[in-house]
């Protein structure tokens, strides 16, 4: 979602707020905007489009104070007059990530006390609130402090004041804000990565905090308004791990860095002789020992990674598993167990829909929790007794793949782990599994040598408008994901159905100009998957399939094959996501359209 970068400090801030702001692109956004101090003024700058077309309105414009913003809409329409920084009579500015629900309330009081709106914002409200506070004699730590206890909602903001050239105030409330400590220089930024030219030190703000930042120190206070110490800690990416490098975009990186975040992700794991509890957390064995059952938590991406891993636990481990959207599960009435263990997935772990899910689990009785996340410091570990980090890296473009396939991956091991707990894992099926998984990034990486292929397949969507993913069992997830992934980044209408559901309507839909995408395992279910094959080809459907070996489906007319090297067995769905990973980067390669930053999405979505 939206990004915020923040600097106070001896020399011009305006380059490192922009190269920040280039940064955090891959969170999505449609406008962006800086103002800092100078003169004792305020000097704002705010652009439409891309945060290149900010740099060039800038090259005129310093300061030693400042914040800027990538915007989402939410509230209103893209444009200069919506885009943040917003300003209170031209002296309190705010940038705000998140959304504030009483907004229109405090619209109405603002406007009846003299302060007028020039946008369609949420945001604008918090300014003008500030901005009353401010006026009444109130320091801008205060008049903060005052205004975020009458806000509700979330959000994540950054306010500097134009007769305060050395102070930044921050706060963080159910969205993502962290500090970064320099020498006589401090900055925020809603990612790390934002600040890697500038500091690898980082302070990760907890629920409620806010913080006065000034050029040579810093204060934290907590919720309730006590000054209170957060930990520096070093930040473990580099500078080099979110450069984009020889690749076209992120997204063909990320897809090829697969093998390596799969070796990173499983290295305590197959290093070992043995699979033990412990891989979760130190407070694991004694917690499963009295699970009867798991819950799933998770949105887009990550929920497709429940789906596979309900198949694992009920058929490896024997568990009773429920996969619900985070998004749709607080707002039914479910049933409570108490010895359920709840899984939340995320890769930001900032997602505000399934923080909101884990929330309402825990506040119904759920205390056993998991967190299978890449980001260490997020607010999702931080609010789960268990944690399993997937150690994908930095994933830069808004389609998530090497985050899923980790994802997978601690899944499989959650799995596996459960299975022994239960005395369903021989020691020599123990073994296989190790082996199996310590094989894993090589089979992927010859699974990623199909790309010249897939490539040259993709020419041949280019002009469709429509297509239709079908998939078995364990596979029908990934044909889910495959759809998502084709429609995220082409803009082509994809569906994905069980292949065994054509005949109860989908199969309508089959013509000549809807193409078949299926993923076809050399499992139990084949023969089966071959038979709903012949369901297409009878009407007219052209065919795509992700074969494995030994399948014995050939090429024809109206059937094209892509030979899978190898069948990975209880691991074939991370195989068989990379080449519909890569097919839909080809196809939107040849549709033109911007892989990395889709159009309407976000990476991070901070925000109900």
């Amino acid at each position: 979602m939206c990004g915020i970068v923040g600097a106070v400090a001896q020399r011009n801030v305006v380059p490192i707020l922009l190269e920040g702001l280039q940064r955090l692109e891959y969170r999505g956004y449609d406008s962006a905007g800086l103002v800092v101090v100078r003169d004792g003024k305020l000097e704002r700058v705010r652009s439409i489009g891309r945060v290149a077309d900010l740099t060039e309105k800038c090259a005129n414009t310093q300061g030693h104070i400042g914040i800027a913003h990538t915007r989402w809409a939410t509230h209103g329409v893209p444009s200069e007059r919506n885009a943040h920084p917003h300003i209170s009579k031209n002296h309190i500015a705010v940038v705000h990530n998140g959304i504030i629900e009483n907004y229109e309330a405090l619209r109405t009081r603002l406007t009846a006390e003299g302060y007028e709106f020039t946008s369609d914002t949420d945001t604008e409200v918090i300014a003008h609130l500030i901005h009353s506070h401010y006026a009444r004699g109130n320091s801008l730590l205060a008049a903060t402090q005052a205004s975020l206890a009458e806000l509700v909602g979330a959000y994540a903001i950054g306010v500097i004041a134009a007769d305060n050239p050395d102070q930044l105030i921050c706060a963080r409330r159910g969205s993502p804000l962290l500090l970064g400590v320099g020498i006589e220089e401090h900055f925020i930024a809603s990612d790390v990565s934002a600040l890697l030219p500038v500091t690898r030190k980082v302070v990760y703000l907890e629920e409620g905090d806010v913080v006065e930042v000034g050029r040579h120190s810093y204060q934290i206070f907590d919720a309730t308004g006590k000054r209170v110490d957060r930990a520096v800690q070093i930040s473990e990416l580099s500078n080099e791990s979110v450069q984009l490098g020889q690749y076209r975009h992120y997204m063909q990186k990320e897809i090829h860095e697969q093998p390596q975040a799969l070796a990173d992700t499983l290295e305590s794991v197959c290093n070992s002789q043995s699979l033990v509890p412990g891989i979760f957390g130190a407070e694991a064995a004694a917690t499963f020992a009295d699970i009867d059952s798991i819950l799933i938590l998770a949105c887009g991406t990550s929920y497709h990674a429940g789906l596979v891993a309900r198949f694992w636990l009920e058929e490896i481990a024997g568990i009773p598993c429920n996969v619900e959207i985070a998004s749709e599960y607080r707002y039914r009435t479910s049933v409570p167990n108490s010895k359920a263990l709840v899984v939340v997935i995320s890769q930001s772990g900032e997602t505000a829909d399934t923080l909101a899910a884990l929330n309402h689990a825990k506040a119904l009785g759920h205390s056993h929790t998991l967190a299978i996340c890449n980001a260490p410091e997020s607010a999702l570990v931080r609010l789960c007794k268990l944690r399993m980090l997937t150690r994908a890296g930095p994933e830069i473009g808004v389609a998530s793949t090497k985050a899923f396939t980790t994802q997978l991956a601690a899944l499989f091991l959650l799995t596996l782990v459960f299975a022994k707990q239960r005395g369903r894992l021989t020691a020599q099926q123990e073994q296989h599994h190790l082996h199996e998984l310590r094989h894993l990034p090589g089979a992927v990486q010859k699974v990623l040598e199909l790309e010249p292929h897939i490539a040259k397949l993709a020419k041949q969507f280019a002009g469709k408008h429509h297509a239709l993913f079908l998939g078995r069992g364990l596979h029908y997830p990934i044909a889910l994901e495959g759809a998502l992934k084709l429609k995220e980044i082409s803009y082509i209408h994809a569906e994905a159905y069980p292949a065994g559901e054509l005949k109860h309507g989908p199969l309508a839909l089959v013509d000549k100009d809807m193409p078949v995408i299926s993923v076809a395992p050399n499992d139990a279910l084949l023969e089966k998957l071959k038979s709903n094959l012949q369901e297409v080809r009878a009407r007219g459907g052209e065919l795509y399939v992700f074969a494995d070996a030994n399948t014995h489906i050939r090429a024809a007319d109206g059937i094209h094959i892509m030979q899978m090297p190898e069948h990975a067995g209880y691991l074939s769905p991370i195989l068989h996501t990379i080449p519909l990973q890569l097919l839909a980067y080809y196809v939107a390669l040849q549709k033109g359209t911007d892989v990395d930053k889709p159009r309407n999405l976000a990476k991070s979505v901070t925000v109900e």
